[in-house]
């Protein structure tokens, strides 16, 4: 990330070989495999909504005779369903049709020959002929609904054919008080003797201080009680505690990261640098400082600091003359002053600044924070929501009294001000591990899919997952937790994830790595034409990261797309890579980082950079965002390659689609950094609808160090941003 008048990329990054899971074999070999090659539905139990007449019953489509054919009533909707006999994960669907067939149909699944359906696939452009549609879903029955035809006949399948994962893996079972976390994950007690706590924490920090596109993953996890410690936290590291609240586990000491690595400007002796300072965590632990001392947070993207109390002061940079581009503390307590110093932007979201908050640069965001500032932007640059509409706190691993190991999830707040816990212990559920599969370095995807067609949630474990399959969460309320910025790469142009259109899923702690293959997309969460209402128990995206590039060549056209309705977003970096290994307009080619379809979606902490067309391309309505950073992509190599048509030059980094009318956003900024073409002009940072309910508050366009232009914060409104007039702010729109 960061602009070269900031940030000039260390001359050679230190890579170390580490643990790293891949999942089969090669990528071609991993392709055929990805999927079953027996038809599950044939010969099965089939049953219609209708059939046209005796010769073509419903069981002809499942016969797997080509000569003969189901075909309904001339009449919407039809539908024609397979009993499979047993709940199985289907991945793929193949529908041949004869010349009566669906424009518009949904494939559904369910337990029940009676439903309730899931969707996992909607259209209502159907094409007729043979379809073979690649899915994500699990149920005994499988049906398709067709809702409108395409001609004056009913609807006349060939044939209906259903294919599921090859299965055959055993998923083992989790000891929930003796689990075993993998290779990258540590584990202290309070009787480990302090010294192998420092030796374990100083090892750690000394492999991964520059290691910014290295293999390793590594947790640090320590049990409720009181250990002395200086944990100095560098790449792809997570420290947490145990408790069920921060203040079960206590350091007496530092829980800090410093910007002393990267150098800063020309000066190759000026270290104080933060703008790399990416993919790091610290979470559920009470933090004592020696007396007389400040805490160090000098973070840039995907470093949150969540659940954390803090007993006196911190910086969130390196205090002196570095830079710093991040970042987010949520759930927090602090009781002493925060100091932001040069961090050009943060979000600060349901937290308790019992000390107070001194600085501001461009866009500081506060939402449901006792103790914040006023609202006052710009400068300083200070936006101040009161309560967080509808949140759900991150889910986190913690250690019961008896012993035993469980993750517990929070419960949906609203209109919620400060912490989860500070008033006892947080509402929500405790899951024990036992529920769990832990995916360790070495598992393979079929066997984590057999995981979860059984109801198993996924605690997986750090490590580098070369994945030759989607990961697919299709059931409700099914928990995929991370640790230690655990890694997926999609090796076969598949997605990574994709979630079915059903209540109530968690996904955090992961860190998606595009492969060289390009993927369509790399999370889904929901399918196509997802509509059902998610309000009373929402999906949530919690510490969910995104990077084409950087690491290698990765290729993906679209790095998050929401399909379902209510989807909370909790804390994302979305980055096409602007410097690392595999970098380059044509190298690491991304199109947009997120796609919002769903309606009425929230984002709290939208990073979002990079990318070649809209960064952001959000076609719901109802959709919120507190706190959205951007810069546009550093290298188009002419103004002909990037722009989006129309007389517009450039592409906006945020766009409300035309249809939407209602949407609203708090805390924005777009930025440009032209480096390669400094002739290269944006037409405006934000490109949204002229209508009512459509509104922004405290905008800003920067032009970093005058390399690039921005003529307008959003639509015509707002001044240019350039050389001579380097930061544009608008306080409302319309």
């Amino acid at each position: 990330m960061k602009p070269h008048r900031f940030a000039a990329l260390a001359a050679s990054a230190v890579t170390v070989l580490g643990t790293v899971a891949v999942l089969n074999q090669s990528p071609a070999t991993a392709a055929i495999l990805a999927c079953g090659t027996t038809n599950a539905a044939l010969n099965r139990p089939a049953t219609a909504s209708s059939t046209e007449n005796a010769g073509t019953p419903a069981s002809a489509a499942v016969d797997g005779n080509a000569g003969t054919r189901w075909s309904s009533a001339f009449s919407d909707p039809q539908w024609l369903q397979v009993d499979l006999g047993s709940t199985q994960q289907i991945c793929r669907v193949g529908l041949n049709w004869e010349t009566a067939f669906a424009r518009a149909f949904q494939i559904q699944v369910s337990g029940s020959a009676t439903g309730p359906w899931t969707t996992i696939f909607s259209t209502t452009t159907g094409t007729g002929g043979n379809q073979t549609l690649d899915v994500a879903g699990s149920g005994r029955f499988v049906r398709m609904n067709g809702t409108a035809r395409a001609t004056q006949w009913g609807y006349s399948l060939w044939e209906f054919s259903v294919l599921t994962d090859d299965g055959g893996s055993t998923v083992p079972p989790t000891d929930p008080r003796n689990p075993d976390f993998g290779p990258n994950t540590f584990v202290f007690t309070p009787s480990t003797a302090t010294a192998d706590i420092q030796n374990r924490i100083n090892t750690i920090a000394a492999q991964m201080r520059t290691n910014q596109f290295g293999t390793q993953r590594y947790a640090m996890l320590f049990q409720p009680g009181t250990y002395t410690a200086n944990v100095d936290l560098r790449f792809y590291t997570q420290v947490a505690g145990l408790g069920l609240s921060p203040d079960r586990t206590n350091i007496n000491g530092h829980v800090r990261v410093e910007a002393d690595w990267l150098q800063q400007g020309s000066d190759p002796n000026n270290l104080g640098n933060a703008t790399q300072n990416f993919w790091r965590a610290a979470e559920n632990l009470s933090v004592h400082l020696p007396a007389g001392q400040i805490e160090r947070w000098a973070v840039s993207q995907a470093a949150p600091y969540r659940r954390m109390h803090l007993s006196g002061q911190i910086q969130l940079w390196n205090g002196g003359d570095g830079w710093a581009s991040g970042g987010l503390i949520a759930d927090s307590r602090m009781d002493g002053v925060v100091v932001s110093g040069s961090q050009q932007q943060f979000l600060t979201r349901n937290s308790e600044l019992n000390g107070g908050w001194n600085g501001s640069v461009w866009n500081m965001v506060f939402v449901g924070d006792p103790g914040s500032p006023a609202q006052h932007f710009p400068n300083p640059s200070h936006t101040v929501v009161d309560n967080t509409p509808k949140v759900r706190e991150k889910p986190f691993l913690y250690l019961d009294g008896t012993g035993s190991y469980n993750v517990f999830v929070p419960a949906v707040r609203t209109n919620a001000r400060g912490t989860s816990w500070s008033g006892g212990n947080p509402a929500g559920t405790p899951i024990s591990l036992s529920q769990f599969y832990v995916v360790r370095p070495g598992a393979s995807v079929a066997t984590i899919n057999a995981a979860l067609s059984q109801g198993k949630h996924l605690l997986i474990t750090p490590g580098v997952y070369h994945l030759n399959d989607t990961i697919r969460v299709t059931r409700p309320d099914t928990v995929v937790l991370g640790l230690g910025l655990a890694t997926l790469i999609p090796d076969t142009g598949l997605p990574a994830i994709s979630v079915s259109d059903v209540d109530g899923v968690k996904i955090a702690g992961l860190l998606v790595d595009a492969g060289s293959t390009n993927s369509p997309v790399l999370m889904d969460v929901g399918p196509s034409g997802s509509s059902a209402s998610h309000a009373a128990n929402p999906t949530s995206l919690h510490d969910v990261f995104f990077r084409v590039g950087g690491a290698g060549a990765g290729k993906a056209t679209v790095s998050l797309r929401i399909n379902s309705n209510d989807v909370i977003v909790d804390h994302t970096w979305v980055w096409r890579a602007d410097h690392g290994a595999g970098v380059g307009w044509t190298v690491n080619t991304a199109a947009n980082g997120v796609v919002v379809n769903g309606n009425n979606v929230i984002a709290y902490g939208l990073f979002v950079e990079h990318y070649q067309q809209y960064n952001v391309l959000w076609n719901g309505n109802g959709g919120r965002t507190y706190f959205f950073q951007n810069e546009m992509p550093y290298d188009p190599p002419d103004q002909a390659s990037w722009s989006s048509g129309g007389g517009n030059l450039g592409w906006a980094a945020y766009k409300v689609a035309n249809s939407v009318t209602t949407h609203e956003a708090w805390g924005v900024g777009a930025y440009c950094f032209f480096n390669v073409n400094r002739s290269i002009v944006a037409s405006r940072g934000f490109e949204v609808p002229n209508v009512a309910g459509v509104r922004f508050h405290d905008l800003v366009a920067v032009s970093l160090g005058g390399v690039g232009t921005i003529n307008r914060v959003i639509n015509d409104t707002g001044a240019v941003a350039n050389t001579a007039n380097q930061i544009s702010y608008v306080v409302s729109f319309p």
